[in-house]
């Protein structure tokens, strides 16, 4: 069984903690002990793990900023690099810190990973990709004007930096990450979305949205089924209303219906679901979409929404 699993930014860091390293360590730590205790390491399957970077690209770019009077400022693609750089290294020593705790005999390697997409793409003049942290308003509009850089209201949860987020094309170390994975390698790849550049392999400034570039590799790699691991257990609609619903199998036909229909928040879940849709559709397989904590159950059928054809 060949699986992908997306991490959400809470493998890394959760909502009001530190930038610190420690955090990130520690909370990558319990994401793969959850991952370890739902068997996800075991010899049935062959993983590769990828995440985003969307608060930690944007504090690298906001370390840029703050000290451009001493050192040059660097592309945003350079930062994704960075960011995936530094979480991979988190990410594996995390990882074999459990596999010696739990005697698992695996290898593990991080892989800086690039993705190709149009250097024409509508979203580079309309930019809506939110990343770096929480700002209020007052704040936002402040660095706004300081750095040139558009700031909007991410999901009623603040105001945060956007950027373009073209869509993915190739992934273009897609042949050796799976070769790995078919060795029974665990892989991390894909950080941050990928480092975005174009067919002539020019850097785009852009953040590559991690959940389509993560369907994008599931399908190239041919994987049986794609994980999208979040804060909530399972996928809902009407969210926040008094007749909310989980979601715990749907088809395709109704997943799309339900997206028409405006069930999930912009830059939250939906671009989870536009991914769990390409996925099943163009792919071999089927998707999940749950938390780490209940990855174990949502394996089992009895938490998460597993979406089918």
């Amino acid at each position: 069984m060949k699986i992908v699993i997306a991490l959400g930014g809470n493998a890394l860091r959760k909502k009001g903690e530190g930038f610190d390293f420690d955090t990130h360590y520690e909370n990558a730590y319990l994401t793969f002990s959850n991952l370890a205790d739902a068997g996800i390491f075991s010899d049935e399957f062959k993983v590769c793990i990828t995440h985003g970077n969307g608060p930690q690209v944007g504090m690298e770019f906001m370390k840029n900023f703050w000290s451009k009077d001493k050192f040059p400022i660097f592309p945003l693609d350079s930062l994704t690099a960075s960011t995936q750089g530094w979480i991979g290294y988190i990410f594996e020593r995390a990882l074999r810190k459990v596999f010696k705790e739990r005697g698992i005999k695996r290898e593990v390697i991080a892989i800086i990973t690039l993705v190709e997409v149009d250097k024409n793409d509508p979203s580079l003049k309309n930019p809506t990709k939110p990343i770096g942290e929480f700002l209020s308003e007052k704040e936002a509009k402040e660095l706004s004007i300081l750095t040139g850089l558009p700031v909007k209201m991410d999901s009623n949860r603040g105001w945060r930096f956007v950027v373009g987020s073209p869509y993915p094309k190739r992934v273009l170390n897609a042949k050796i990450i799976n070769t790995l994975v078919e060795m029974g390698i665990v892989v991390i790849a894909v950080g941050g979305g990928g480092i975005p550049v174009d067919k002539d392999l020019n850097g785009v400034p852009a953040v590559i949205d991690k959940d389509l570039a993560s369907s994008l590799l599931a399908k190239e790699i041919n994987a049986n089924e794609f994980i999208i691991l979040t804060e909530v257990p399972e996928v809902y609609i009407n969210f926040g209303k008094p007749n909310q619903k989980s979601l715990k199998s749907v088809g395709i036909s109704d997943l799309e219906r339900f997206l028409k229909e405006g069930h999930f928040a912009p830059g939250s879940m939906e671009p989870k679901i536009r991914a769990v849709i390409e996925f099943v559709k163009n792919g071999n397989g089927k998707a999940l979409i749950t938390s780490p904590e209940h990855l174990k159950e949502a394996l089992k059928g009895e938490r998460g929404t597993w979406v089918l054809h």
